[in-house]
């Protein structure tokens, strides 16, 4: 039978090449760490998913549903995950926040907090590769999951191996994704949006400028040479002595750091620029 249902179908026939493994335990409070899969009990991870992804892989499961949920975590960790389970959107946003996961299965109706909202605001903050689970089978709501920043959609009831396939596809895919909202101090830029805020007030910049200062944000911490400016902003290779980086610093700096005490835009004499919080 599929998940989803009343009773749910043990996944070793879909897996009869796997070899036997002993039965996982069961763990039911609202928040559990898939307890039996230390690192030298992990089971073997089938071949093709082998192949493409690392050795212990962490998932974190949203289902308040416990038949479901319990389903899930068994399939996945005879699969080589090491699976975390919260039985409501409050608790799986704060674990989705706080863990280090490489992929979260989210229900969409959830108590608390619906799946909707917990990722509208992991999407703010981490690039966690979520899968969404829900009965909801119109278009308009895979649309609008999708939207919000789902990597896949998956209508209940479903099969666990049509599960299986969508993550492989989604892990062998997924490249490390900038969040929407990237913060340094009390500098805020929403990279959907193109707004940039510091201390809480709005900053207006030129298309340009935010070009500038969304490529000194993802490489925060890292001094950029005036040629590598030139070439990922403007796509041009500028003559050597030309000053339009320099004057685009100047004029970014003017709108984000002059009218501050705490400067974020440094410069590294003799070798170029590098946005970082300094003490």
């Amino acid at each position: 039978m599929r998940a989803g249902s009343s009773t749910i179908e043990d996944t070793a026939d879909a897996e009869s090449c796997q070899p036997l493994r002993p039965p996982l335990m069961q763990i039911n409070p609202a928040v559990s760490r898939s307890a039996t899969m230390g690192a030298h009990s992990l089971p073997a991870v089938d071949g093709d998913l082998a192949c493409c992804l690392p050795d212990v892989m962490r998932a974190l499961i949203v289902e308040d549903d416990p038949n479901t949920a319990d389903y899930l975590q068994k399939g996945l960790g005879e699969h080589g995950f090491v699976t975390d389970v919260a039985t409501n959107g409050v608790d799986g946003l704060h674990l989705a926040l706080t863990g280090e996961y490489d992929l979260v299965v989210l229900d969409v109706m959830l108590p608390g907090i619906d799946g909707r909202q917990v990722i509208r605001e992991l999407r703010r903050q981490k690039n966690t590769p979520v899968i969404f689970l829900s009965a909801r089978s119109k278009v308009e709501d895979r649309v609008t999951g999708l939207e919000l920043g789902a990597d896949d959609y998956l209508v209940k009831p479903f099969a666990f191996s049509e599960l299986l396939a969508r993550i492989r596809t989604l892990l062998r895919r997924t490249p490390e994704r900038e969040p929407d909202v990237i913060r340094v101090a009390d500098l805020e830029v929403d990279v959907r949006t193109r707004s940039v805020t510091r201390a809480g007030k709005p900053v207006r910049v030129t298309p340009k400028e935010f070009a500038l200062l969304h490529l000194l944000l993802k490489r925060r911490g890292e001094v950029l040479s005036h040629t590598l400016i030139a070439e990922q902003v403007w796509d041009i290779n500028f003559d050597s002595d030309t000053h339009v980086v320099e004057v685009a610093i100047r004029r970014l700096r003017s709108k984000i750091d002059d009218p501050h005490a705490r400067k974020l835009i440094h410069t590294v004499r003799g070798v170029g620029y590098v946005l970082e919080e300094r003490e």
